[in-house]
């Protein structure tokens, strides 16, 4: 029953739903329980953390202009998305919580997948353990974002 569903619930029935245009099934939720789902799913808050705000310190000092907290047209929201040589590229700064030793989680790997495919967005992953590696060194810290993005081509 649909008043049963809490915040949660209705995030993941979003999340399925988008699975099924992903497949490109004829099986959809019913308009107003879809629409229901995607408003759950916008109301999650972002939540910036230092690293954050250090990776994209660094984006802009390489000379791109992130777009932060970015929310796509599905209702992901991306952490910055900037563009490159005409092509849009949402980059995730992933700490802990997104995995698993070194592994991505499952919702992680759907939300990269879901708005590279659905959305057309390609998705680049900054990963603690890898931004941690480069301490505090600047140079090395844009040096990653730079070959992590393809601008010294």
């Amino acid at each position: 029953k649909q008043g049963d569903l809490n915040i949660g619930n209705l995030s993941q029935l979003h999340q399925w739903n988008l699975w099924q245009q992903e497949l490109k099934s004829d099986i959809r939720l019913p308009p107003s329980l879809r629409e229901k789902c995607h408003e759950a799913f916008l109301h999650r808050v972002p939540k910036s953390s230092k690293f954050q705000r250090d990776v994209i310190s660094e984006i802009i000092f390489i000379g791109l202009v992130p777009e932060e907290e970015k929310l796509t047209e599905k209702g992901y929201r991306l952490d910055a998305l900037v563009e490159v040589d005409g092509t849009k590229i949402g980059i995730e700064v992933d700490g802990p919580s997104h995995f698993i030793g070194e592994k991505p989680t499952g919702s992680t790997i759907l939300k990269h997948r879901q708005v590279t495919n659905i959305e057309r967005i390609k998705i680049v992953s900054v990963s603690y353990w890898e931004w941690r590696k480069l301490k505090r060194d600047r140079s090395k810290k844009q040096q990653y974002l730079r070959l992590l993005l393809r601008l010294d081509k």
